[in-house]
This record gives structure tokens, C-alpha cells and sequence, in this order.
């Protein structure tokens, strides 16, 4: 049985994140995934500045910046297509690093291309989808469906719907429906405005629209549809990648009138449209069993899945694996509970700005003061 000393469940962008800032500490790290092959899926991400800092400690700022766009701006438009609130983003708005907004298959492809550069060719196993595990003093022996192997420690960067999360929290923990549900893709068209700048439009009838450049000729679009339904989802109701048909999504565009964006256009030009509904989870109280030997934690969405009203769920993952990796170099025996010590108690109140952040920006009163709540909830501090 293969001995591992860090071993990381999920090839998403907090896992092989992970993978790269663990070997920056010079720590021993592979990453399982249950997918046989790991395709670039997926439509547009946005990384905050601290995000982009922490890709900068790991050698990654600069390419990554090359396929993205870095927005100036994020605008607040009504139905009408009218200016309710202009702020300033990224480098513009006083912070030292850029906003880079990017295709999320593209970032994960560079990340795993970087993870294999530094790692070797094995440091990805796919087709080991972890189906339980168990923690001793020894260490953490993991079984998965490509066969057991044994680490010193076990990371659950497998995403919203973690095997290590339940394992390590089998209580009742639903996934919470925020009524709202979103179709997205990616369209390959002429840029919008100065071609720098996210735009929200609080459309009213219970519609928004969320649409931004991500590079390479592609502009990301998200239609936010409240169905005026909220509580408890099985995981099995949240599919990321379902297929929606563009009709369906075209019909609720009717009222809105942009002159400087075509919105039908903009989704019948998509290659594919994906709808998901809006999830998230209660915050948990601890990631590493106070009662176990501190061998196995939770990253990413395994730890914290949030909304992306402020579009800081793959920011927080990236943070998550510099400061796991920061924690774990420099003290491999309290390493895993000094990470969640810095980060858990920040990452519930971004979940919590999520919140708030999706009831008010359908209230345009209420724009200018959410996004200042949302700034100072997710420490955007001009890292």
C-alpha cells in the first residue's frame, strides 16, 4: 500500500491549488478524483485580489492573467439598461492586485498542467472517487475506488457535495435552496461597454442578470431566476453541469432592454447553457474532529460552499490551500487546526455577505450599501 503524507481528495481548483502550495513547502502531496478523465468544464470565475495575491506566491499570477480579463469596474444597471451604481475593482480600486475574471475550465487546466510540471505525472490519480476513510494516530487510511492507499493526512477538497464532509459531519447538514435559479454559459462575441467592466442587472420580477468578459473573445453571462421557493435540497437536486435549453432562459429576458447588450443574442450564442440552483450550507463548527488526532480537514466547497453573489467561492479556495500549506510547513503536528483557526470563522461570514448580498442587490436602494458590507465581510483589504 502506497504511503502518502498529504493526500488530497478533489482535482477541482482548491485541490490541485492545494497540491501546488504544499509542494511550494516542500510537502508530499497526490490528489485523487472520482472522474475517469478531468475535462475543462465549467463557465466564468472571478478571483478577487487576495486570491491573485496568493497565485503570485505560487509563480501562477502572470499566466493565469494572460487568459482572463481584469475588470475596472463592476456596474449596477436597471431593467432599462440605466447606471444605478458604478465601483471601482481590482487595481482601480486601490488594491495592489488585479480582479482577473477567467474561464474556470482554463484555470483548472493550469493549475493541474502546474501540478504536473512540479509534482510529476502521478501526482493526479483519476478514477479514485474516496469512499470512506479511517483516522488513527498512525495516520488516515483511505479507501477509493481505485484502491486504498494510506497518508498522513487527508485533505476533502471534493466539493459541494464531499464524501469527506459527510463522513466527518453525519449529522443532518442539507443543502439550503435560496430560491433562486441560475442559467450560465459563455458566449463568444464582441466585448460590452469599454470590454473591462461586470455588470449586473437588477432586472425586477424577480430576475437579475450577471454578465462580465472572461478573455479569449468569451463573455460570461449568469440569468439568476427567484423562484420564490427556499429550504432543504437533496445533493442530488444540485447537478452543476445540468443542461437547460435556451428558450427556457430567453423567456424571462422578455422585459428587459439593454441598448448597449443583446441578451437574447448573448444566450442563443452560447456553446452550451447549464442551470443550477443556488445552494448553500449552514456553516460548520469545526473542519478537524476536536476529538480526533488532527489528520483530516476540509477545503473549498467541502468546507464552506457559499452563493456566488460575490463571486468569492473559488477565491476562498485558493486562500485555503495557501494558508493549509503556510500552517502545515510550519507545523506539521497543529498545522491542520491552525488553518481552520484563520480561516474558518472568516469564511462563515463571507457565506453569511453571500446572503445578504443576493436579497439586496434585487433592491436597488439597497446596491451601494451591500457591496460595502460585502467588501468589508470578505476582507478586501488592498492585499
Amino acid at each position: 500500500m502506497t504511503h502518502i503524507r498529504v493526500l488530497i481528495a478533489g482535482a477541482g481548483i482548491g485541490g490541485l491549488a492545494a497540491a501546488v502550495a504544499l509542494h511550494a513547502h516542500g510537502i508530499e502531496a497526490i490528489v485523487v478524483d472520482r472522474a475517469r478523465e478531468l475535462a475543462p468544464l465549467g463557465v466564468g470565475i472571478n478571483l478577487q485580489p487576495r486570491a491573485v495575491a496568493a497565485l503570485d506566491r505560487l509563480g501562477m499570477a502572470d499566466e493565469v492573467a494572460r487568459h482572463a480579463v481584469a475588470p475596472r469596474a463592476i456596474e449596477f444597471h436597471d431593467a432599462n439598461g440605466r447606471l444605478i451604481f458604478r465601483e471601482p475593482r481590482g487595481v482601480e480600486g486601490g488594491y495592489r492586485w488585479p480582479q482577473l475574471s477567467v474561464h474556470r475550465g482554463r484555470l483548472q487546466a493550469q493549475l493541474l498542467a502546474e501540478v504536473h510540471d512540479r509534482l510529476g505525472p502521478n501526482a493526479v490519480r483519476t478514477g479514485h472517487g474516496l469512499t470512506g476513510f479511517e483516522e488513527s494516530v498512525d495516520g488516515v487510511l483511505v479507501h477509493t475506488t481505485g484502491g486504498p492507499l494510506f497518508a498522513d493526512v487527508l485533505i476533502g477538497a471534493d466539493g459541494i457535495h464531499s464524501s469527506v464532509r459527510a463522513q466527518v459531519h453525519p449529522e443532518d447538514d442539507p443543502l439550503l435552496w435560496s430560491g433562486v435559479r441560475m442559467f450560465r454559459g459563455a458566449t463568444r462575441t464582441a466585448p460590452f461597454l469599454d470590454g473591462e467592466t461586470m455588470v449586473i442587472i437588477a432586472g425586477g420580477g424577480g430576475v437579475d442578470v450577471v454578465t462580465y468578459p472572461i478573455g479569449d473573445g468569451l463573455v460570461n453571462w449568469v440569468v439568476q431566476v427567484d423562484e420564490g421557493s427556499r429550504g432543504a435540497l437533496l445533493p442530488g437536486d444540485a447537478n452543476w453541469n445540468a443542461p437547460a435549453a435556451p428558450e427556457t432562459v430567453v423567456e424571462h429576458l422578455a422585459h428587459l432592454r439593454m441598448d448597449w447588450l443583446d441578451l437574447e443574442a448573448l444566450v442563443r450564442g452560447a456553446d452550451s447553457v447549464l442551470e443550477y440552483p443556488m445552494v448553500d450550507r449552514n456553516p460548520l463548527p469545526w473542519w478537524s474532529d476536536p476529538a480526533g488526532h488532527g489528520r483530516v480537514t476540509l477545503l473549498g466547497d467541502a468546507a464552506h460552499p457559499m452563493y456566488p453573489a460575490g463571486a468569492n467561492g473559488g477565491t476562498q479556495a485558493i486562500i485555503d490551500a495557501v494558508v493549509l500549506a503556510e500552517e502545515l510547513g510550519a507545523d506539521p503536528r497543529n498545522g491542520l487546526r491552525n488553518y481552520e483557526s484563520r480561516r474558518r470563522t472568516e469564511t462563515a461570514d463571507v457565506v453569511a455577505a453571500s446572503r445578504k448580498m443576493l436579497r439586496d442587490v434585487a433592491e436597488p436602494a439597497r446596491i451601494a450599501a451591500a457591496t460595502i458590507t460585502y467588501r468589508q465581510a470578505t476582507r478586501a483589504d488592498g492585499s
